[in-house]
């Protein structure tokens, strides 16, 4: 089945906003209330004098977003932004894509026009932070000295620590990550393959702290959705294999999701780690991890499968820890997540240093919807510290996981450090503990132009 043929079945599935430009989705925003329901930029909109040289290292959403905010704050900004990519990627539209809900040009932009007018770009890799010295190695031997640092890098996805797998061969023997651009494409090749033939279909997510934590449910439960919708949901199995003790680990959403898993009959494995694909063979390999008083226990076992979708690892990139920049103790350790302060996003020990996003060591979602709301108080806190003053910003840990449960409906999780929910406006007068239409219209035709004319400018935020 070819997406012409999807697109005749479930028309209202394919209506995107490709032809939308920045002026068309400002007047949209502001004729649906989206500023309401996205936020305000408000903590960091005062103006600031603040001298001293800025540098960026990562040119993500948290590095754009960030260029664009402190351009508009400081008064004389010099800011240099480091990043060797060449385009912008919409990261949350991968699962779209791989459900062929998106095309694959609808989620990138070329780098280049994404970077704010008057911020410096040098297209390179970043080798080493000297944070004593204030200097930063490129891969090309070169250096750039800093007054004030912006530590945005992301994370690093470790392919390698699936054995049998990697990125350049995703896809071999079936097995599909949408972790990755290219990834997300096959995976919608196969999905619909697999609707046609049958099967036993394996999800897993996986053992570290991860982009998008909800992204390895979506792609299950679209699955489930999409063969039912092919007439051919008898003809496969479906199972979910998870790294945690339990499906979420947020409170409010988490009885309804593990409904959802229920009515659709995807049995949940818990406390299962994947550690190797033999793609050949087609079977994954996996371990059982438990507690017997104070003794693990580890157990090994192999399933087979014909259509599978794994998380891979992650962990912040390597040069974050060889900079020592990494927390060295505690659960944040483990992956060298940076030493922020979680309120305030200042390093722990350098107090030039701010750092948001993907690579931060703070105990909220990797997505985002939190990078929209940690970008002003960081930007509010690193003018304080240029112009001599506290950090008094805070950032209360709130993140956002719209969990796609089905064509057409999303749970809209959203949520505090504490686990508490935040529901935001027009949100807050729906049952948000069950999934919504409304949700998903936000999800699919608002939050990607809402992303690449709003948030990387520095608006709605």
């Amino acid at each position: 089945m070819d997406n012409s043929e999807f697109e005749k079945e479930e028309p209202d599935l394919k209506m995107g906003m490709t032809g939308m430009d920045r002026r068309s989705f400002i007047s949209l925003a502001m004729t649906a209330g989206v500023g309401a329901t996205v936020g305000a930029c408000g903590v960091a909109s005062a103006g600031s004098n603040a001298k001293g040289k800025i540098v960026i290292v990562g040119g993500g959403a948290a590095g754009l977003t960030m260029a664009a905010l402190l351009m508009r704050r400081l008064d004389d900004a010099d800011i240099t932004l480091i990043d060797p990519a060449d385009r912008q990627y919409y990261q949350p539209g991968f699962t779209l894509v791989a459900s062929g809900v998106y095309e694959q040009d609808e989620v990138w932009r070329s780098q280049e026009s994404c970077i704010p007018d008057g911020v410096k770009w040098i297209k390179n890799e970043v080798k080493l932070v000297d944070p004593e010295n204030k200097t930063i190695s490129l891969a090309n031997g070169e250096s750039v000295n800093y007054d004030f640092l912006v530590l945005t890098p992301g994370l690093q996805i470790n392919w390698g620590l699936v054995e049998g797998v990697s990125k350049e061969t995703l896809g071999a023997g079936n097995a599909h990550s949408i972790y990755d651009f290219e990834g997300a494409q096959g995976t919608w090749k196969a999905l619909q393959e697999f609707a046609v033939t049958g099967g036993r279909g394996i999800f897993t997510d996986t053992y570290t702290k991860h982009k998008c934590g909800g992204a390895p449910k979506k792609i299950c439960l679209l699955t489930e959705d999409y063969t039912r919708k092919q007439e051919s949901r008898d003809k496969v199995t479906l199972d979910y294999y998870t790294a945690a003790s339990e499906l979420y680990d947020i409170p409010y959403f988490t009885p309804r999701l593990e409904e959802i898993y229920s009515e659709r009959n995807i049995p949940i494995f818990k406390k299962v780690r994947l550690k190797g694909i033999d793609t050949s063979a087609k079977k994954a390999y996996f371990e059982k991890h438990e507690a017997m008083g104070e003794e693990k226990l580890v157990t090994s076992f192999e399933e087979s499968y014909d259509f599978m979708h794994f998380t891979p690892p992650m962990s912040a990139p390597d040069f974050v820890r060889e900079s020592g920049l990494s927390w060295s103790e505690g659960k944040l350790a483990a992956e060298g997540w940076v030493m922020t302060d979680p309120e305030t996003l200042v390093h722990q020990r350098y107090r030039n240093i701010v750092c948001l996003g993907d690579c931060a060591g703070i105990p909220t979602s990797k997505t985002s919807a939190a990078v929209r709301k940690q970008v002003p108080v960081a930007a509010a806190n690193l003018a304080s510290l240029m112009e001599g003053n506290e950090p008094v910003a805070k950032y209360n840990g709130y993140a956002a996981c719209p969990i796609i449960t089905e064509y057409g409906k999303v749970l809209m999780c959203e949520f505090d450090y504490n686990k508490e929910p935040q529901i935001t406006f027009p949100f807050t007068m729906l049952d948000m503990s069950r999934e919504q239409s409304a949700a998903w219209m936000l999800k699919v035709h608002v939050l990607k132009p809402m992303y690449f004319y709003g948030m990387i400018n520095g608006y709605m935020l």
